[in-house]
């Protein structure tokens, strides 16, 4: 399917009256069609377009349209919107439809963009390969056979595959990277704290982080400038000043120092992978930048440190889902106990992953446990983020790949939590410190020795609260590997 104009470009248009938001939003309807991907769980059309309808009146009316005016953007189904289902990809929220806004959505609101639709997902953010969801897995738009990564599945194959231009994810180890570089969009995860957590269903608190897909860097871009700044609602939103986002965007890295992120422990990466790290340290060099590699000494143990951590939060966060105070309610049987409803309500709403986590998380909390495995991956965790501040005393970005291989097939990890678990040894780490860190495509695996036609990303990691310079890098990027072609070449 034909890729989308620019947003900044589509907002130009409806601010002017050249495109209105309505005509934009039929677009996007008519390019979901049945929706072949599965990306969404809820798209209603009629609100859909009212919204759009709306902001047709503003300009009619002579009010002044936001910097996003009539663009359409698909919202993760972990995020609150107003009048609409809100169920994680899970059978325990059933018919929940929640109240409010999450922030992110007020600020789209705000900026006259259209919230469109509620994106599939890994069942509450958990899992990597889109599988996970209990409305049946997204697919992958660069092949029906291949994981679109996850958790945010449905927000990367809904912008790699050309149906809406912006979408928001979630990302708590690489929710928005690892799908972005498996579905050819650019994935951004802002510092933690940089965007506002008020109103998307927690799963690890201290990792969790809203940001953007969309289909090139300025385009994200936009999308991070109206969604950052400070909310009192979220007691983990930092008040730091939110600097225009994409007046550098094109100053290049010359003079900048950028490390090639070493450590992992982790053999057997695809050969396309590899390549396209390798081609883009030769792009920074070109550029100006001096490039060095980098041993990050305690990097390799993120995995294991993430999923003591994760879990244990998620624990937690999820205790409330029981039948009582939320959630869908079970049937008991007549003589059944307050504990029969709970086991009951519990067993039946969640899936299998999140019942692994919840298993692992709270007997890492329990009695006994507590010291040898929660305790001691915090202090592991703080090794890591050191390790990334010596790092930042000297070079002014990282880059590593972002998956050690492009989309695998559906199915092939999906019995094999472990496998898939170390998928994620490259972005962790991101969340671990709370840095900004940004997935861009740099082309097809067989441009680099892969051996198949899906795209890969490569990863660049900035000093917390410089999303600027992120960006920065990320656009030398872009420019000299050009846009993927949409998929299947259309």
């Amino acid at each position: 399917m034909d890729a989308f104009d620019s947003i900044v470009d589509l907002a130009a248009a409806v601010r002017t009256g050249d495109r209105s938001a309505v005509s934009l939003a039929e677009d996007c309807l008519a390019r979901v069609g049945g929706d072949p991907l599965n990306a969404f769980l809820d798209l209603d059309r009629e609100d859909v377009l009212a919204r759009a309808a709306a902001v047709d009146a503003k300009r009619e009316a002579g009010e002044t349209l936001g910097p996003l005016a009539g663009v359409p953007v698909a919202i993760k189904d972990n995020l609150s919107v107003t009048g609409r289902p809100l169920t994680c990809a899970s059978r325990i929220l059933e018919g929940y439809t929640p109240p409010f806004d999450a922030d992110v959505v007020e600020r789209l609101v705000a900026a006259d963009a259209v919230p469109f639709g509620k994106t599939n997902l890994d069942e509450f953010a958990m899992g990597a390969s889109g599988e996970n969801s209990a409305f049946g897995p997204t697919i992958n738009p660069w092949g029906e056979n291949r994981s679109p990564g996850g958790s945010s599945s449905g927000s990367a194959a809904a912008v790699g595959g050309r149906l809406v231009p912006a979408a928001l994810g979630s990302d708590t180890g690489g929710s928005i990277r690892q799908p972005a570089a498996f579905c050819g969009c650019v994935g951004v995860k802002p510092t933690y704290g940089r965007v506002s957590r008020y109103g998307l269903v927690a799963f690890a608190s201290s990792l969790d982080q809203i940001g953007p897909f969309a289909g090139s860097v300025a385009e994200a871009a936009a999308l991070l400038q109206v969604i950052c700044g400070h909310d009192k609602r979220d007691t983990t939103s930092v008040d730091v000043e939110v600097p225009d986002l994409s007046a550098g965007l094109r100053d290049g890295v010359k003079g900048l120092k950028v490390g090639v992120v070493e450590g992992f422990g982790l053999d057997g990466l695809d050969a396309g992978v590899t390549g396209a790290v390798a081609e883009a340290e030769r792009v920074l060099i070109d550029a100006g930048a001096a490039v060095e590699h980098v041993p990050l000494e305690n990097v390799s143990e993120a995995v294991a440190v993430y999923y003591v951590v994760a879990p244990c939060e998620a624990s937690g966060n999820l205790a409330r889902f029981d039948g009582v105070h939320y959630g869908r309610r079970a049937e008991l049987p007549a003589g059944g106990t307050l504990e029969d409803l709970y086991l009951r309500s519990r067993g039946e709403g969640f899936g299998d992953e999140v019942k692994r986590r919840i298993m692992v998380g709270t007997f890492a909390l329990s009695s006994g446990y507590y010291d040898a495995y929660y305790k001691t991956a915090l202090k592991v965790r703080r090794k890591i983020a050191e390790d990334f501040d010596r790092a930042f005393a000297k070079y002014d970005l990282l880059i590593s790949p972002v998956t050690p291989k492009p989309a695998f097939p559906i199915a092939a990890e999906f019995e094999d939590p472990l496998e898939m678990y170390l998928d994620d040894i490259f972005s962790i780490g991101a969340n671990l410190a709370g840095l900004p860190a940004m997935s861009v495509p740099v082309g097809l695996a067989t441009a680099f020795g892969g051996g198949d036609e899906l795209p890969v990303g490569v990863q660049v990691i900035a000093p917390r609260f410089e999303e600027a310079r992120l960006l920065r890098g990320g656009q030398v990027l872009e420019d000299a590997f050009g846009r993927l072609p949409s998929p299947g070449g259309k």
